[in-house]
């Protein structure tokens, strides 16, 4: 029997090569658990748990980041206490909920 593939969204894009030290960190993306490991910036947590960052400003595409290094501004998100923080540069916090489908104007 073949199975349907999930959504891209529920797929992760980044997947890690080795094993490092660090404590398992609980946040949230859309409300739903996501795991990350202490020292990974937002978009690693993010990449590793989902294939794609944020939703397209301009219409109903979403996006994965681009630079990857802090130097495009193409990997702000929000998060649910109010911060829009780029991804790149903003280390992940336990508890961190993650806002994509949400996302503000």
């Amino acid at each position: 029997m073949i199975e349907d593939a999930p959504p891209p969204s529920s797929r992760p894009l980044f997947h890690r090569l080795g094993l490092r030290d660090g404590a398992p960190i609980d946040f949230t993306i859309d409300g739903r658990p996501a795991r990350a490991m202490a020292g990974d910036l937002l978009i690693t947590a993010i990449l590793t748990n989902r294939s794609d960052l944020r939703r397209f400003e301009f219409g109903e595409a979403m996006r994965a980041g681009f630079c990857l290094m802090g130097g495009c501004q193409d990997c702000w998100v929000d998060l649910a206490d109010g911060r829009r923080v780029r991804a790149c540069s903003t280390p992940v916090e336990a508890g961190m909920a993650v806002i994509v489908e949400g996302r503000r104007a």
